[in-house]
Parts: structure tokens; C-alpha cells; sequence
């Protein structure tokens, strides 16, 4: 396909993006993709029809539209597996990204990492790739590294590298920084985690969105991601571990539908995934996020991640140009943009651009430690999506002189 025809597939995609237009009718230039994308209409219209006329318990009932859901429900789980190159009983649905990790640090993390252990993180990791895992050393008495970054902003395996020892269980990484917009090498990450016998966690909430992923060519052991920045629903995300690792792993939360047998003197448990999906489960959201994947794969990984490139490159060009205004990540930063300008906080600049239908993210990002290596209390963010165009970098560009003025 063509660039241009990739371009005109994108461009009529964006109007299938209802949210994208405010209560008066007016564009909304919505750069905030990276916290929360905008939902398609099919992923609305599937979400409805679930909760609707199709709707049903799964796993449980005997009748037709039991069945039936119960189907569409497991379908979504073998979409997951599809999209991520992994096999059906190695996904496990959670409510997002956050307790996925907060599952791995639960499970396997509990029965595998003691007191002297480590665990290595990166500086530029999100709050909920720190938090578990401090919960978790400080509970049995293992030690938390931190991986320094690059100057242009990347995770530095080869800190790594030097930093890693047999005494390390785990390294998590984040695979696109929710920040810096940086990507991972994650194939070498996973190396550097294997040659001391370490497991390799990768937080894959903004390459999911962007990157074509394949299980096997990263050679990770978990990988997780919410559906919500996939343009899909809130409340659901997965976790991808591989089988024999699943299938050691002790449950996390009990309840219905996680057992085999229950009494009094004693339980058993349902083999994995469904030992870890404790309860009724999230039904129309997998369901949503089925058709939320299908969406994607309609445009296309690659188109989008080329099309956000693109854009982040002409944003970085204008901001570049700007004197008082400074940019952080690398300059091959996926979708992602983050910046300072001089004397002006970010949360003034995102309340002047709100007053011109412009949205970014202004605050520290869940990512408080890299806020600090930055030396900055707080960035300015523009994110893309597959519906952003030069308009949205238009409209910023235009914001920002306004709020030049009124801070002159």
C-alpha cells in the first residue's frame, strides 16, 4: 500500500472516533493518547451489543446465550494471544497493566524472590513498575536496583549489563516510556535478564498501541498492557506469561470460577489461566477489546507507528526551533512528546491550550523518579494516536504562542 493511500485510511478512520469532536460541534485536538485513547465506534458498538442483546454469564450457565458468551468471551482471549504471538492458555485477563504486575509480583514474585534477592528497574519506569515491587522487597527483604538512562534518554543496558548479578530474579522494564516516548531494545534486554537467570518483565501499556509485537522475537517471560490505550475499554488489560511459568505460579485471589473443588478440609485450583481470574469476569470489556484489536489490525501496526512517527518528528522540529522551550526523550520517540517551556508551568500551559480545544497531559506522569533525573517538577506531554493529523500539531503550536503572550 501506498503512503498516500495509508494516509487516506487513517484520515477516514479518524472519523470513526466520536469523542473527537466537542459538544458545540468543534474539532477537539486530543494529544493525550498516551493516559487514555479514544474509542471507536465498533469498540462502542460491540461494548453495547454485550451489555445488550447478547449479554450473558460465562462459564456457568447452561443455556444458549450462556454458551454463546462464553464463546465470544474466550474468543477475545485467543484475539489477545493472536495480536501479542502468544498461545490462548498464556493470557490472563486482568483490570489493566497495574494488577496484571501486581498479579506477577503476588504470585511469582512471592514464591521466587527471598530476602538478599534483586530486582532491577529502570529510572524512567511508571509508578505501578516501581510500587509492586518495592511492596515485595520490602516484604521479604530483597533489594531494588535502579538502571541509569543514556543522554538521549534510554534505558542503559549496558549499565544494566554491569549491574546485573546471579543474585537478580527479576528485571522489569518498561518497553516505550510513558514519558520520553523511547523504545526498548528488548531482545537484548531479555538477554542481559537470561545470562544471570533472570525472568524479564516488560510494560508494554504504550508499545502495544504502536509497535507490531511478537512473544517469541522479544523473548521476554511476562509482558502486560491495558486495553484502554489500545482504543479499547477501561477495567480490562492482559498479562502474557509463558506456560510453564503460569502453570507454577499459585493463585492470587480466590473465589468462583478460579477452583476445581472446594470443601471445608480442603481446595484445589483451576489450571492456568483461569486459576487468576478469580469471580465474574469482565465480559463485555474482553469482548471490547476484541473488537478494539481487530480495529488496529484493520489499520494496521506499522501504518500507525509510521504515521505517529512522522508527526512526533514534526513536532520536535517546531519545538526544537523554540528557544525557550525545552524537549525530552529521543529523537526516534514512539508517538510520544514531552516538554518544558521556560517560566511557564505545565499545568498553565495544558489550562490555555483546554481554552483552545487542544488536550495534553501536564504533571509528573506517574513517573515521579524520572521527574527528578530530569530535574523538572513536571513535563508538558503531547501524544498521538492513530487519529492525529497536522491539525492537532497545528492547533498546539498555535496554543503554545498564545500562552508565550499571555506569559510575555
Amino acid at each position: 500500500m501506498t503512503e498516500a493511500a495509508i494516509l487516506s485510511r487513517l484520515s477516514e478512520a479518524r472519523g470513526a472516533f466520536p469523542g473527537l469532536v466537542t459538544g458545540e460541534g468543534q474539532p477537539w485536538h486530543y494529544l493525550d493518547t498516551a493516559a487514555t485513547a479514544q474509542k471507536p465506534r465498533a469498540v462502542i458498538d460491540a461494548m453495547a451489543r454485550a451489555l445488550g442483546e447478547d449479554y450473558a454469564t460465562v462459564h456457568r450457565g447452561v443455556y444458549a446465550r450462556s454458551a454463546e458468551m462464553t464463546l465470544a468471551y474466550e474468543a477475545a482471549r485467543r484475539r489477545v494471544a493472536e495480536f501479542l504471538g502468544g498461545k490462548e492458555d498464556e493470557i490472563v485477563f486482568t483490570r489493566g497493566a497495574t494488577e496484571a504486575i501486581n498479579l506477577v509480583a503476588a504470585t511469582w514474585g512471592a514464591a521466587n524472590i527471598g530476602a538478599g534477592d534483586r530486582i532491577l528497574l529502570s529510572t524512567l519506569e511508571h509508578h505501578s513498575n516501581i510500587v509492586p515491587w518495592q511492596m515485595l522487597a520490602e516484604r521479604v527483604g530483597a533489594h531494588i536496583d535502579v538502571c541509569p538512562l543514556t543522554d538521549d534518554h534510554r534505558i542503559d543496558l549496558d549499565a544494566a549489563e554491569a549491574m546485573l548479578t546471579e543474585r537478580h530474579k527479576l528485571v522489569a522494564f518498561g518497553h516505550v516510556s510513558n514519558v520520553l516516548g523511547s523504545v526498548l531494545d528488548a531482545q537484548r534486554a531479555a538477554a542481559l535478564a537470561h545470562a544471570v537467570g533472570a525472568k524479564l518483565l516488560l510494560d508494554g501499556c504504550q508499545a502495544a498501541p504502536r509497535l507490531t509485537l511478537d512473544i517469541a522475537a522479544l523473548d521476554c517471560d511476562f509482558y502486560v498492557f491495558s486495553a484502554h490505550k489500545l482504543y479499547g475499554p477501561t477495567g480490562i488489560g492482559a498479562l502474557w506469561a509463558r506456560s510453564e511459568i503460569l502453570d507454577g505460579m499459585p493463585p492470587y485471589q480466590g473465589g468462583g470460577a478460579m477452583i476445581d473443588r472446594v470443601t471445608f478440609e480442603k481446595t484445589t485450583y483451576a489450571p492456568a489461566p483461569q486459576r487468576f481470574e478469580a469471580g465474574t469476569p469482565a465480559i463485555t470489556e474482553a469482548i471490547a477489546l476484541h473488537a478494539a484489536i481487530d480495529f488496529v489490525d484493520g489499520l494496521g501496526l506499522d501504518a500507525i507507528h509510521a504515521r505517529e512517527s512522522e508527526l512526533v518528528t514534526q513536532l520536535r522540529d517546531e519545538l526544537g526551533a523554540m528557544n525557550d522551550v525545552t524537549i525530552f526523550g529521543p529523537a526516534g520517540s514512539a508517538g510520544i512528546v514531552s516538554f518544558a517551556m521556560d517560566g511557564v508551568h505545565p499545568h498553565d500551559l495544558g489550562t490555555i491550550l483546554d481554552e483552545a480545544n487542544v488536550a495534553i497531559r501536564a504533571g509528573h506522569h506517574c513517573a515521579q523518579p524520572l521527574m527528578d533525573h530530569l530535574g523538572v517538577p513536571a513535563t508538558a506531554r503531547a501524544s498521538f494516536g492513530l487519529y492525529s493529523d497536522e491539525s492537532d500539531i497545528e492547533a498546539l503550536l498555535a496554543g503554545i504562542a498564545r500562552t508565550r503572550r499571555i506569559f510575555a
